[in-house]
């Protein structure tokens, strides 16, 4: 056992837990000193950076179970008289005398801060486990880690089957001032293959719309080997069912008008960073470049985050079942659900015929996007971003009644023929 003087200093992170034991100093990832129980007993330290053993854990952060930490997470301490969630914070300028400086947090004007952003960030952070900042779209997030990281001579890795407009993004904006983009399959071996120099690899797993999945913690931890940062579009999982940043990516980004949401009446996106010191650069990004998310999109967001549990739950009840549905059937010949979320993707062989489908179906509204709580499908082709087949269905299954989507879903395939 080490002399009193000898003490070890264990800075916990996010990939926790570890058993601690001995006369040591404990502290938590912020250098804020944890108290220890005199009496020899071992302490577990959970993710959130406190103990497991009562009395020196309180369950009130990363500890929580996922379906309780989205009820509460992001709300203030209690307070006699006040609401659950305050109100959205509408202003420009804020009251702020003197001249400022260090220590001096409070907001002064709108496109530098803003109190509602901070709660829903305080809880997207505590349910991806690092510091997040919220944006005006998922497009707006994603911008946010690529333009102002990658220089000429950079190298990105990036997903030639995930969301088309980052591809445009990329050629638009980073090839033209010299970045060199490497596309690649939602693959393990094809990442590898293209790791080489490279300076930003993202990933996009489940991809969008064909659902690939790759080992994320694995392909990080070889990245990283090779030098390069890790960005996860973790849109179409949640944190409900993937949390990047204990993965080891550096940073988790994912557009909040999907499931995150779940209503299909709002544009938001953000970045979960697991370094405060890269938060803090997307932080000047978007008030630089001024793409703030309005105050009440932000408090309807922060709302929607309640239910998200149970969405999910009942979304990936019916989506295993339509999985199954299109699975069994002869006329359907390719399907694909990864198990998680709410997307089913199959392929109607042509064109027409998946336009027969989307429109003999009366449950399904034909839109884009995804997550919402009502059942939505597109023929993905329609776009012409995404190489895919032409008969392509995105499915996004909603929360109506299983055995009405099912019938609704089979007598419109019925109707759309072979």
């Amino acid at each position: 056992m080490p002399d009193e003087e000898e003490q070890v200093v264990i800075k916990v992170r996010d990939s926790g837990p570890y058993k601690v034991t001995g006369p040591i100093r404990l502290t938590d990832a912020d250098g804020v000193e944890i108290p220890l129980p005199d009496d020899g007993r071992a302490v577990v330290l959970c993710r959130c950076g406190r103990s497991r053993t009562t009395p020196f854990c309180d369950r009130s952060h990363a500890c929580r179970p996922a379906d309780t930490a989205v009820v509460h997470a992001g709300l203030p301490a209690p307070e006699q008289g006040a609401p659950f969630l305050p109100g959205p914070v509408f202003a420009a300028p804020f009251h702020f005398e003197g001249d400022g400086g260090d220590g001096d947090d409070a907001p002064f004007y709108g496109r530098y801060a803003n109190p509602t952003w901070a709660g829903w960030e305080s809880a997207l952070g505590e349910l991806e486990g690092g510091e997040a900042v919220a944006f005006a779209s998922g497009m707006a997030a994603a911008s946010a880690v690529l333009l102002p990281l990658l220089e000429p001579g950079d190298v990105l890795v990036a997903p030639s089957d995930g969301y088309y407009t980052l591809r445009t993004l990329a050629e638009r904006q980073l090839v033209p001032r010299g970045v060199e983009v490497r596309y690649v399959p939602t693959r393990a071996d094809a990442v590898r293959g293209a790791l080489e120099g490279a300076t930003l690899v993202w990933l996009e797993s489940p991809s969008n719309p064909l659902l690939d999945v790759l080992d994320i913690a694995a392909v990080a931890a070889e990245a990283h080997d090779a030098g390069a940062l890790v960005a996860v579009d973790n849109t179409l999982a949640t944190p409900l069912r993937q949390r990047p940043l204990e993965l080891g990516a550096d940073f988790a980004m994912a557009s909040a008008a999907k499931q995150l949401t779940g209503h299909s009446d709002l544009v938001l996106g953000y970045v979960a960073a697991a370094e405060p010191e890269r938060a803090e650069a997307l932080r000047t990004w978007r008030t630089t470049t001024g793409s703030i998310p309005g105050p009440f999109e932000v408090w309807l967001a922060h709302r929607s985050l309640a239910t998200l549990g149970v969405r999910v739950e009942r979304q990936e009840r019916n989506a295993a079942a339509v999985a199954q549905l299109v699975a069994d059937r002869e006329d359907v010949p390719w399907s694909r659900w990864p198990g998680l979320g709410c997307v089913v993707s199959f392929d109607l062989a042509d064109a027409d015929r998946a336009r027969r489908f989307l429109s003999a179906a009366k449950l399904v509204a034909e839109a884009t996007s995804f997550g919402g709580v009502h059942t939505s499908a597109e023929r993905r082709a329609r776009w012409g971003g995404d190489d895919v087949s032409p008969g392509l269905i995105r499915l996004s299954v909603g929360v109506e009644d299983r055995q009405d989507l099912l019938a609704d879903i089979a007598r419109a395939l019925d109707v759309a023929g072979a």
